[in-house]
């Protein structure tokens, strides 16, 4: 994959042309190869970049404009289809790239397994990482029907490999008892049902280090999200996001990364959720850059 030079398709609203020239660098991971109910979610890089164009510029709630921060749209990375190792290998390798040339890489998913590989990258960089995790879904398990490579397990992987106490999840609501008590009993921090009160606690605690932030589409409730692939009812507003994610901005984190996963575009014919997650990214770049 070329990252060098202008995405051929759809870009995300305001792209600017140059990589070189660019702080943020947004790709794409379209797999959904594990998932364990309603595919799809390898549709949704390309629709959150389709929908873009109806975002205005300007965001009030940071009185900041989009050309304020110089972003290069890299489209997505060509992954295998069916094949889960050799593309969390290329993810890796690609956020390898971008980490060496000193880019902001925000990613757009997929299932929350790609989120994977881009926090391995982000460690051998930043050892003392913390990962802040907003999902419906616990996403601890060490496997699902026998299969490691899942995307009901890349918290627990990110989790044994940074350490239980640099993961801190909001708003889960989802998950088998056993997660729960393992995340209880190895220093884990989950917020259970909600996000903004909880993180503002958190945020001071975290000031100064590096932290990458994961964002599951589905934290929101169906009602606010309905394109995923595994609703999960009680979720929280796309307001209450929006202010999560103003809430980060504010802080004093080093933000290093992000990723947003799971829009699956094919079960909103609305393109509600898909409209959401452009704003959300809007409100990601002016905010955390």
């Amino acid at each position: 994959m070329r990252f060098d030079e202008a995405y051929s398709g759809n870009v995300f609203i305001g792209s600017h042309p140059n990589y070189k020239e660019s702080q943020v660098v947004i790709y794409g991971m379209p797999m959904d190869w594990t998932v364990s109910y309603r595919p799809g979610s390898r549709f949704g890089p390309g629709q959150i970049r389709k929908v873009s164009i109806g975002l205005e510029e300007y965001s009030p709630y940071l009185d900041r404009e989009m050309s304020d921060v110089k972003y290069f749209d890299a489209g997505d990375i060509p992954l295998p289809f069916g094949n889960a190792q050799r593309s969390l290998d290329m993810i890796e390798d690609y956020i390898d790239s971008l980490l060496k040339d000193g880019k902001f890489p925000l990613g757009l998913g997929g299932e929350h397994l790609v989120s994977w590989p881009v926090i391995k990258a982000m460690y051998k960089k930043y050892p003392d990482l913390a990962i802040i995790h907003m999902d419906a879904h616990t996403d601890l398990r060490t496997e699902y029907e026998g299969e490691p490579l899942s995307h009901s397990t890349p918290i627990r992987k990110a989790a044994e490999l940074i350490g239980p106490h640099n993961i801190y999840s909001f708003g889960i609501r989802s998950g088998m008892k056993e997660e729960f008590k393992w995340a209880k009993e190895n220093g884990m921090h989950i917020a259970k049902f909600e996000v903004l009160e909880p993180l503002k606690k958190v945020l001071p605690k975290l000031a100064g280090r590096p932290v990458y932030v994961t964002i599951d589409i589905d934290v929101l409730d169906p009602a606010h999200a309905p394109g995923t692939g595994t609703v999960d009812a009680g979720g929280i507003t796309s307001k209450e996001l929006l202010a999560s994610i103003h809430e980060i901005a504010r802080s004093e984190l080093k933000m290093v990364g992000a990723d947003l996963v799971e829009v699956a575009p094919i079960y909103d014919h609305s393109e509600q959720t898909a409209n959401t997650a452009s704003k959300l990214l809007r409100e990601m770049l002016l905010g955390w850059v």
